[in-house]
């Protein structure tokens, strides 16, 4: 059971229904995914109202100066918290950016009572206990434009748009992501930092484990050592992986934090719905991270919204799950205000308490 830190207003404290559901949502949000698993949000319940905020302490000072993918990522667990409350058939009432004078309160979420429940909400939170991002060689099986079609209804759905690449694109991409990763291999910072965050043993960052295997592809996957010499190109002879895999860029329709949030909860929205459809899914920040290689994507969009974030999408190749990526303590990420109950004997009110709450599986 995960350990909660409560904050108390009086001897004798109770956490309200509300409450207790809005908990329940952000535990399973805990497990949404991240620019290097970095984990960059905080939490707080307070009545019939959690917040979601910016933790600045987990910004990636080089990678992300700006705090686009850090916004992002909080993005990402609003909608892992919206699609757990749906699911419950609870109703959301979400604020975006509520306080001009604190601009890392990203959103509010209020308990609005309750709805019918819907059978896709139900859908993705099902995948969102199962999904992990798949780095490992894809089948050779062609992605159903179908199941395309629907990642592109979900990130429209979420406030984004989803730009799959075609055939005479791949190129583009490609060349973007090799510009982004012989510019960042050649900065230190960059290198120091992604060392930083690629390691065994931690309840957070990316486990070496979980890197792509090297190897030629049509468009190269972040080199997680930092310290490849050359990039392996798809005519280097040998096996190409990946020859069927498709990839995408999502799209946010202004460059501003609200535009990142959303873009954010269209990624979430875009990776359980591929989940959903069995598909397997690897988001691929480090193209938008070089501001040369955001622009080749933006070219290749027509100058039309920011890439805020690209996808690889394929068919499994293997039955077995990707390595699992940890989470750090729910504690340390999640705040609940217990309510002063006048009369009552004063039970356990500060410090540390469980729930009946299960902690998110490790799966991102």
């Amino acid at each position: 059971m995960p350990a909660i830190q409560y904050t108390d207003r009086g001897t004798a404290v109770r956490v309200t229904p509300a409450g207790r559901v809005l908990t329940q949502a952000v535990l399973a949000a805990l497990g949404a995914p991240s620019i290097l698993n970095t984990q960059p949000w905080h939490w707080r319940i307070d009545g019939d109202t959690a917040q979601l905020r910016a933790d600045r302490s987990r910004q990636l000072a080089t990678i992300d100066p700006d705090g686009r993918l850090l916004t992002l990522s909080c993005g990402a667990a609003l909608h892992h918290a919206r699609v757990a409350l749906a699911a419950d058939g609870i109703a959301a009432e979400v604020t975006y950016l509520p306080d001009d004078d604190d601009p890392d309160l990203l959103a509010t979420v209020r308990h609005a009572g309750p709805v019918a429940r819907a059978a896709e909400p139900q859908r993705l939170r099902r995948a969102m206990g199962i999904r992990r991002t798949d780095r490992r060689p894809f089948a050779d099986q062609d992605v159903p434009e179908a199941a395309l079609d629907r990642l592109r209804a979900a990130a429209t759905a979420a406030g984004a748009d989803l730009h799959v690449v075609r055939p005479q694109e791949l190129v583009d991409i490609a060349v973007a992501a090799g510009h982004a990763a012989d510019a960042e291999r050649a900065d230190p910072a960059y290198r120091a930092e992604l060392a930083e965050w690629v390691r065994s043993g931690a309840e957070d960052g990316v486990p070496p484990q979980s890197a792509a295997a090297a190897g030629p592809r049509p468009v190269p996957i972040r080199d997680f050592t930092g310290t490849a010499a050359d990039r392996v190109s798809v005519y280097a002879g040998g096996e190409v992986a990946d020859r069927r895999a498709r990839y995408a860029v999502l799209v946010a329709r202004g460059d501003q934090p609200r535009d990142w949030i959303a873009a954010g909860e269209a990624l979430s929205a875009v990776l359980l719905t591929a989940v959903g459809d069995g598909l397997a899914a690897s988001p691929m920040s480090d193209v938008v991270e070089v501001p040369a290689a955001r622009a080749m994507l933006r070219r290749m969009l027509g100058d039309v919204g920011h890439p805020a974030m690209a996808v690889r999408i394929g068919v499994p190749a293997r039955l077995d799950a990707p390595p699992a990526t940890p989470r750090r303590p729910s504690m340390s990420a999640l705040e609940v205000v217990a309510e002063q109950v006048a009369g009552r004997v004063a039970g356990q009110a500060t410090g540390q308490a469980t729930t009946t709450a299960t902690e998110p599986a490790q799966n991102r």
